[in-house]
């Protein structure tokens, strides 16, 4: 017997050993960049809308981090009103910046305050000064950059926290930063959110690195599609009117023709 369990033993060792050394198949993320996580923002559901103290914070996020290299060309001081901020209090923060104006009548140009009908001025005059201050990277538009990208929303909000040291093998030169969610992993953006309170919000909210970054991401994604809600009410009401129209058009069709489908017909041989 102590043979025939020794025995037994040996044979489940070397079964364990030949079943160790069978290669298993493993995943591998072989993407680049790799799919960001689905975040579940808000406005993601069908049955919601923006954000509008997020997009309020996001937009103060915007305007003291990221509008010092990014533009919105597309994007005016008036979009702002009564959806973002009241009239009086936007044309207070667009009366804080200066825009080129004229000819005035000696065929000059002039300096102004910026009033409500003027676009968000861009933080550099022309592509090549863009280019020069950023070590010849263009830092994007983002006047739609979350519709431009796929799940821009996911994108963003990851790319702005991924920031990381690179791993071994991967030699980073000056002027370059690591980003797992960057074509490439190389990109000349210094992380925008580097710290806590980089921003004051009025509404007294943490300013946490995170709660920035989901901010100026909602500001982004309204600033994409200010007349998103709108839209998604409108879609609401128009397939409420739908499903009521199918039932209705079902019921007629029913009593319409149910005389015809139960209608029993008998041929008999006609009576001379």
């Amino acid at each position: 017997v102590p043979a025939a369990a020794a025995a037994a033993a040996a044979a489940a060792a070397a079964a364990a050993c030949s079943a160790a050394a069978v290669p298993r198949p493993v995943q591998c993320e072989d993407k680049d960049p790799p799919h960001p996580p689905r975040y579940p923002f808000w406005i993601k559901s069908i049955f919601h809308g923006h954000e509008i103290p997020s997009v309020r914070r996001g937009y103060e996020v915007y305007r003291q981090v990221c509008a010092t290299c990014h533009s919105m060309k597309q994007l005016h001081f008036r979009h702002l009103v009564n959806q973002v901020y009241p009239e009086r209090r936007m044309k207070e923060l667009a009366s804080a910046y200066d825009v080129v104006d004229g000819p005035n009548d000696e065929g000059e140009m002039f300096t102004r305050p910026a009033i409500l009908v003027d676009a968000f001025p861009s933080p550099y005059p022309n592509e090549e000064a863009a280019r020069y201050a950023n070590g010849g990277a263009l830092p994007p538009d983002l006047s739609v950059y979350t519709t431009a990208k796929h799940e821009g929303l996911d994108y963003i909000f990851a790319l702005l926290l991924g920031y990381r040291d690179p791993p071994a093998g991967i030699a980073c030169r000056d002027g370059l930063y690591y980003n797992p969610y960057y074509p490439g992993g190389l990109l000349a953006m210094p992380p925008p959110l580097h710290s806590d309170g980089l921003v004051d919000y009025e509404d007294g909210t943490p300013c946490t690195k995170s709660q920035m970054a989901k901010d100026v991401v909602n500001f982004l994604c309204w600033a994409s599609e200010p007349c998103h809600d709108e839209r998604k009410l409108m879609g609401l009401k128009a397939l409420s009117a739908c499903l009521i129209g199918s039932g209705i058009c079902g019921v007629w069709y029913r009593s319409m023709w149910i005389g015809y489908k139960t209608r029993r017909i008998d041929f008999t041989k006609a009576v001379m």
